[in-house]
């Protein structure tokens, strides 16, 4: 059995109580730690100018300078620490979504996994067993001597089959809701015996019921047409006599139930007159275990696979019929984007305040639609292909980013940044050749705040400014 998918290791997760107090705890230190750094900072100027108060020229210049710097440090504080908190806030957003994208990929590769190389009915190729004496020796103590004696004992032996020729149809039930689809085959099978022993003519012939099914009916084995019956309760061995020279057939057939893959297993034995035919009556079946088969014939929704070995051929591993599925590609994209997602809207916001003028409720705004855009993406690409989804997102995302202007040009500036700040690097994200997308990105980034701050070719109108 598959264990159970599992999230990133060390990954934080805001869904685990634990953790979620942990970060709590983390916000309230913070926040107490930068509170004493402003009014560290405060206490610091105060004393200075305390000190100069009897050189008024000094103080008067030393508390100009720094009080417009302090005033223009609380002025930003603000910023600062909204950013920071869209920063960290969004960093375990995004960890979280990234554990719980990575959860469920895993499990939906395990269930593939399992459907493919899972629960199978088994079937083993049946045995012709004999009993023959064979003479040993050993010693033992008699009356305080080592006497050795010779005797003998029963060994057991097997006879190869002349032939075997069988068929097995194929029929694959709905997925039930917790676990794989189920096969239902109907196995009927031929096999040819020829005694080409001179002293021995009684046999066992061993053909138990297939492995790994949840349901078998209608198990009959049969000899030249006529039934035998078990002599004991769960023992599938046959007693009969053959005398040397001549053959028989026996026919063994059954209707069972049991996990998304049927396959034979000759045991490694040698292979004579085999053929061995399976009809899979629905799309997508396959051939397993990769022993090619002879003949593939496909008709509609149903497939025929035919292995014909003539002679003296031995097959290490089972082979027959599974139910192929198509090949998943492209994991672990979206937990990547995830945890870079913080940095891109570093990047974004950053861009946005060297563009356009940015209010405080504006970066609030525009922190809250980048994030709700990831998030958006994070289960749309479940639905449909991440670069569609992040295609359409892009849109909205744009329309929301052209109110940050109050004028054209402002509104262009806006989105010219989004463009280039948030949308090509997610989209380089999602793409295989995401080097060169983000490259393309960081240059489009450089070249617009040349264009807008060196050469000055788009400058704002004054409401803007």
């Amino acid at each position: 059995m598959f264990e159970s998918a599992q999230g990133v290791p060390g990954l934080p997760d805001l869904t685990h109580p634990r953790e979620l107090v942990q970060f709590g705890n983390s916000v309230i230190q913070s926040s107490l730690l930068l509170v004493l750094l402003v009014l560290a900072l405060g206490f610091a100027i105060a004393l200075v100018s305390f000190s100069l108060r009897r050189h008024q020229p000094e103080q008067t210049l030393f508390m100009s300078e720094w009080t417009g710097n302090y005033s223009q440090f609380l002025r930003g504080l603000p910023h600062l620490i909204l950013i920071l908190v869209l920063l960290v806030g969004g960093f375990f957003l995004c960890s979280t979504l990234s554990n719980r994208y990575h959860h469920w990929e895993q499990a939906k590769i395990a269930k593939v996994a399992e459907s493919v190389a899972g629960e199978r009915i088994e079937q083993t190729a049946p045995q012709i067993r004999y009993v023959v004496q064979v003479p040993y020796s050993y010693t033992t103590r008699v009356k305080d001597k080592i006497v050795k004696v010779n005797d003998t004992r029963e060994v057991s032996r097997y006879l190869n089959l002349a032939g075997s020729q069988i068929q097995v149809q194929l029929n694959q039930t709905p997925s039930v809701e917790g676990r794989s689809t189920v096969y239902k085959s109907e196995y009927s099978a031929e096999y040819k015996l020829v005694n080409n022993l001179t002293d021995i003519n009684n046999f066992f012939f061993e053909a138990p019921p297939p492995y790994g099914y949840s349901l078998l009916a209608s198990y009959k084995v049969e000899r030249d047409g006529r039934r035998l019956q078990q002599t004991n309760p769960g023992d599938y061995g046959f007693p009969f006599r053959l005398a040397p020279g001549e053959e028989t057939i026996f026919k063994v057939t059954y209707q069972a139930q049991g996990g998304p893959r049927w396959v034979y297993n000759a045991t490694g034995k040698l292979l004579s007159n085999f053929r061995l035919t399976a009809i899979a009556t629905f799309a997508g079946a396959n051939f397993a275990s990769g022993i090619v088969p002879n003949d593939i014939q496909v008709d509609g929704k149903s497939t025929q696979f035919t292995w014909i070995f003539n002679d003296n051929v031995s097959v290490k591993n089972p082979f027959g019929v599974f139910t192929s599925t198509d090949p998943i590609r492209h994991t672990g994209i979206l937990p990547r984007l995830l945890l870079l997602a913080p940095g891109l809207f570093l990047w974004w916001i950053l861009l946005l305040y060297l563009s356009v003028p940015m209010k405080l409720q504006n970066v609030a705004i525009a922190g809250g639609i980048f994030f709700a855009c990831l998030l958006s993406l994070t289960y749309f690409s479940r639905l449909m292909n991440p670069q569609l989804a992040w295609t359409m997102i892009s849109i909205i995302l744009l329309i929301l980013t052209w109110g940050l202007g109050s004028s054209f040009r402002g509104s262009l500036a806006a989105v010219i940044s989004t463009i280039a700040a948030a949308v090509l690097p997610v989209f380089g994200l999602l793409v295989p050749y995401s080097g060169l997308t983000l490259s393309l990105a960081g240059l489009l980034s450089a070249t617009w705040l040349a264009v807008r701050h060196w050469y000055g070719w788009y400058s704002l109108p004054l409401q803007d400014r």
